[in-house]
This record gives C-alpha cells, sequence and structure tokens, in this order.
C-alpha cells in the first residue's frame, strides 16, 4: 500500500521516491523514469483505479481488513470555482488511527513470513553445506595431519590440494590430481594398492598385513588361518574368541577339538584321525586302518613267519638264541583278550593290548587265510582254525594282533620274544618297571636296525660280551625296498617307544636304555638276573 499512498500525495508534484528500473520491449533501458498523478489522463486514472479496486478485493479474501479508497481525478483552475466539496476529505483522528494500526499489523505479518522464510532457507542450507562437505571427505578417503601451533586456519585446505605431485609406492609413477591412498608409509594409485595372493585391487576400509604383505581379510585367511585337516573347515575359536586346535605330537595332524569326542575313527597303528577325503579300512573286530599302513599290513599266521624267522635271527645277532620251539600266531583282537585273561602270570599291559607271550595251555582260534577287501572297505571271507598250545617249556606260545604293518608287528614280536627269553633263562619274577622295560629297549632296537642301516651290526658287537660275528649279523638284505611313508611309520614307532608316559613302559624304558647304553646289553642282563634291577 505504500506506492499507493504516495501516489495520492504526489498530485501537486512529482513524486521522488519511485524509480522503476526495467527493460522495454524494443530492449531499451529507462534509468530514470518519473511518473506522477498529475502527467497521467483521466483514461489511465480509471484503469488504475480499477487495477487497485482488484488488489483490493484479493486482499480482502485473503482475510485483510480493507480500507476503501477513493482515486480523485485531477482539478484544473477552472474547476475550482465550482466546488471545494469536490476535494480530497481528510480523515478524522480516529479513523487515522484505526487506518494506521490495520497497516502496522499488515506490516507486522509481512515480517513474521519473511522471518519464517528466511530460517528455513537457512537450515536447507546449512544442510546441503553438510552434506556437501561429507562428500568432499568421502572422495579424498584421506586424514588431516595433525595440527602444530603454527597451523593457520586455512592448513587443511593445503593439505587436500598439495602444490606437488605424489610418488606412487606401487608404479613409482605421478599420483597427480584424483583419488589416492595413504598409508603404509607411502601413497597409491587405488589400483596400485593390490593384494599380495588374488593380485586384485584391496578396496575394503580393512586389509590383513604378514610382514610387508598385504592381503585382502578373506585371502589372508584362506592363507594363514588354521584349517582342520579332519573336517577340511577353518578351525573355530573358542569361547574366548582364541583358535585353538589339537595337534598329532609326531604327525603334527592339525583338528578341531571336537573330534576327540565325536566319534571321529583313528587308524589302529598311526593314530592318525581318518578325515573327510580318505577311506580308512574297517577290519572284522571294529579296528580302522588307513590304508597307507594297510599297505604294509600283515593279515595272517602264515604271511608273519618270514618276519619271526627275522626277528629270531636278530636276538642271535645278540647271543640271545632262542633254542626252543615256540609257536607265533596271528589272532584277532577277542582272541587275544581271552588269551589274556585265562594267562595265570599276570603281565602288565598297554590299554590296546597287541602281543602276548604266553605260558598255559590254552586253545587259541588263529587267523589262517588273509581276508579280502569287500564292499565299503571291510574285509570279508576271514578263515580262522584252532589251535591247541601245548606246555613244552615256560612259554606256550607268543600271540600278536592280526591288520598291523611289518614294522609295528616286527616291533612287537621283538618285545614279546624277550618276554620269552627272560622266562626260558629263569630270570623270575621281575617288577613290571624292569621286565616291560628291558623288552621295550628290545623292541627299539629292532626298530633301529630296520630304519637306520648298519645298526643291526653295531647293536649286537656292542651289546654282546663276544666280538664273533652272528652268522646272520643283520637282515637288511631281506629288508627291500621301503616307501618313504614307511621309514617314516618306523620312525613313529620309536617315537612312541620313546615318549610313552605309563610307569612300566614309559618309565621302564627310559631307565632300562639308559642303563644298557652305559654298561652294555649284557652286564645289564647280568645285573637284573642279580639284583631284580637296572644298574645305575
Amino acid at each position: 500500500m505504500g506506492w499507493f499512498t504516495k501516489l495520492l500525495k504526489g498530485s501537486n508534484r512529482k513524486s521522488s521516491g519511485g524509480r522503476y528500473h526495467g527493460k522495454y520491449e524494443d530492449g531499451r533501458i529507462s534509468d530514470n523514469l518519473d511518473c506522477s498523478a498529475d502527467d497521467l489522463t483521466d483514461i489511465e486514472k480509471e484503469e488504475i483505479g480499477r487495477a487497485i479496486a482488484l488488489s483490493l478485493s484479493e486482499a480482502d479474501k485473503k482475510g485483510k481488513k480493507v480500507i476503501g479508497l477513493m482515486f480523485l481525478p485531477h482539478k484544473t483552475p477552472e474547476d475550482d470555482s465550482e466546488s471545494e466539496d469536490d476535494e480530497l476529505c481528510p480523515l478524522s483522528d480516529e479513523e487515522a488511527e484505526s487506518v494506521g494500526e490495520v497497516q502496522q499489523d499488515e506490516d507486522d505479518h509481512h515480517a513474521k513470513i519473511q522471518q519464517d522464510e528466511d530460517k528455513h532457507l537457512d537450515e536447507v542450507q546449512l544442510e546441503e553445506d553438510e552434506q556437501l562437505a561429507r562428500a568432499i571427505q568421502e572422495s579424498l578417503s584421506i586424514s588431516s595431519p595433525p595440527r602444530s601451533e603454527t597451523d593457520s586456519l586455512f592448513q587443511p585446505f593445503a593439505h587436500l590440494f598439495p602444490p606437488v605431485y605424489r610418488i606412487c609406492a606401487g608404479c613409482n609413477a605421478e599420483i597427480g590430481h584424483g583419488r589416492f591412498l595413504s598409508c603404509m608409509g607411502g601413497y597409491w594409485h587405488p589400483e596400485c594398492f593390490c593384494c599380495h595372493a588374488c593380485k586384485l585391487p584391496i578396496t575394503d576400509y580393512e586389509f590383513s598385513m604378514s610382514g610387508n604383505r598385504r592381503y585382502h581379510k578373506s585371502c589372508y585367511k584362506e592363507l594363514h588361518h588354521p584349517r582342520c585337516d579332519v573336517c577340511k573347515n577353518f578351525i573355530p575359536p573358542n569361547s574366548a574368541g582364541l583358535i585353538e586346535y589339537r595337534a598329532h605330537p609326531f604327525w603334527l595332524q592339525k583338528y578341531c577339538p571336537s573330534h576327540e569326542r565325536d566319534g571321529t575313527p583313528r587308524c589302529c597303528s598311526c593314530q592318525r584321525l581318518e578325515s573327510v577325503d580318505t577311506k580308512y579300512l574297517l577290519l572284522d573286530d571294529g579296528r580302522k586302518l588307513c590304508l597307507e599302513c594297510l599297505d604294509s599290513a600283515i593279515m595272517d599266521t602264515h604271511e608273519c613267519q618270514p618276519l619271526y624267522v627275522e626277528i629270531q635271527e636278530f636276538y642271535e645277532g645278540l647271543h640271545m638264541k632262542i633254542e626252543q620251539q615256540v609257536p607265533m600266531l596271528l589272532v584277532e583282537r577277542q582272541a587275544l583278550n581271552e588269551a589274556m585273561e585265562g594267562e595265570k602270570n599276570g603281565h602288565h599291559h598297554l590299554p590296546e593290548t597287541r602281543g602276548l607271550c604266553l605260558s598255559e595251555e590254552q586253545t587259541v582260534p588263529t587267523i589262517l587265510r588273509r581276508p579280502r577287501i569287500g564292499a565299503g572297505y571291510q574285509l570279508i571271507d576271514m578263515i580262522t582254525e584252532p589251535f591247541r598250545l601245548v606246555r613244552r617249556c615256560e612259554v606256550t606260545a607268543i600271540l600278536v594282533l592280526y591288520g598291523l604293518p611289518r614294522l609295528l608287528t616286527g616291533s612287537i614280536l621283538a618285545h614279546e620274544m624277550m618276554h620269552a627269553w627272560l622266562r626260558l633263562k629263569g630270570y623270575g619274577n621281575l617288577r613290571p618297571e624292569v621286565e616291560e622295560g628291558i623288552c621295550q629297549v628290545l623292541a627299539h632296537m629292532w626298530l633301529e636296525s630296520e630304519i637306520i642301516p648298519g645298526t643291526g651290526d653295531e647293536g649286537a658287537s656292542s651289546s654282546s660280551s663276544s666280538s664273533s660275528s652272528s652268522p646272520s649279523s643283520s637282515s637288511s638284505s631281506k629288508k627291500g625296498k621301503r616307501s618313504d611313508f614307511e621309514k617314516k611309520l618306523g620312525k613313529y614307532f620309536k617315537h612312541q617307544i620313546e615318549s610313552d608316559s605309563s610307569a612300566a613302559y614309559g618309565d621302564g624304558f627310559r631307565e632300562g636304555n639308559q642303563a644298557v647304553a652305559k654298561y652294555g646289553l649284557r652286564r645289564t642282563l647280568d645285573h637284573i638276573r642279580l639284583t631284580g634291577s637296572f644298574p645305575y
């Protein structure tokens, strides 16, 4: 309404406040264009009046108070004489006060609307500024350096847009403008920061390190996280978040602790757990045998006789020949356990009895023919026959569990033959630590003669009181060529004897082996005959 008031007041002079700066249709610019009510024609005044009336009607629709004003035409001097009633009558004090209040309310309303709009625009602008700042930070993917006391307010901008080019630690080329990575003490093109394993760029926020080599976390886990040798899965962490696993002390087979409780089969020879990608042979007595141990396993009594002869020759080389003919039988586990229960002369045995030296008359079923491997890796067509043991001396027979590799079968035979030798030579009742210990010493000596060339001759000569040579000082000519696994298997059987934790077999062996190493086998045996103990 302000422009209209000024127009009314300018009936006798030009308006000094109204300026219009615009562009005409022909393109000319008018900087100063003054107009007043005096210069208007009657037609123009009528048009202005209609415009004012239209404006007031729109304001009334919006709920505003409208004060009716009339635009009076400009009088000429000739019209002054006609009537002075046509002059614009001044408003009274009450009317003027009412008009002022309406004008003030209207101005306050406009001011409040303008204030709300300004506040909304400020909030929108602030949100856009924050989004822009986050977008810049994410695109650069770098952290600002620590500020020192001399840093200026604009130091971060100098860091984001350095005045010099950086050299990529991967390709040794200039990085220039654009995205780059800052890590491991250098700068990198994103495509040059690659995984050492798969050679692909590392785009994750986190990566793994091994030495100076960088990996995707998944690649690092594949290479360095321990994997179970049984189920072939990654070994899971325990309740404390630590990777816990079991490992075979000799074969170093790593496996989840749960496999010790979930019934996972073990090989009855090498004690390795059966893995998901291998198949073990199921023996008829419930034992499992891995295919590598099966390769040299002895399955029937007739097949074991050549090995029995080799053990006898080994004892002859130690000047400990057994004159009596002692039968040797391969039997099933059930027959071995039953024979052990029928033996009056009790002996200490391992939790899994695999050999027995008998002194009583019994009837024992022995394996007559080697069984075949049927469907599902299971032995079939096993033939056994009863064998009547007759007591002709202090020893009636030596029994050995069937289905074990040659070297393990031989060490069991060597152990049981030492029991037979002690009884036949009248060594009487010895303490378990002494008898089982010296028998383990002989089994250990035979294994050494089999897996270490030349040790059979040396062991015989050093352990005997006589320097005369044996008719068959070594059985190396009968060994044939062994596989690498069989050689390692022999070392494992030696390791089992050396690391046994039992009092009779473990401590007894270590005490007896120390005595034999110090005094020789013959002097140690003489001391045992006299005192019933090992010499110190």
